[in-house]
């Protein structure tokens, strides 16, 4: 399954909720506001470190880029392009954006 977060850590409980019921083999891919998320220094940090051990943890670039954080992606976060977030889409089964 694929588990896509689009908005802030720092605004809602979102993040902490979706990591409690991925299971392992599952991706994160974080979006607009939720790339937040993956920003080393960041009140978030280690719980996304911590994913990164269960989980593929993607964030979308062009995102990143546009909020000005990309130099602090967090290590273990890969980062995708458009067309890697569609591959992801493609790659996995079933999708969950959680809202």
């Amino acid at each position: 399954m694929l588990h896509i977060i689009n908005k802030s850590p720092f605004e809602t409980s979102t993040l902490d909720t979706c990591l409690r019921m991925a299971q392992p083999g599952h991706a994160l891919l974080l979006i607009e506001d939720g790339v937040y998320a993956a920003t080393a220094g960041s009140a978030t940090e280690e719980r996304v470190r911590q994913a990164c051990t269960t989980l593929m943890v993607y964030a979308l670039q062009p995102d990143m880029d546009a909020r000005g954080v990309t130099s602090k992606l967090v290590d273990g976060v890969t980062l995708v392009d458009y067309s890697g977030f569609v591959d992801l889409t493609e790659r996995y089964d079933t999708s969950h954006s959680w809202l």
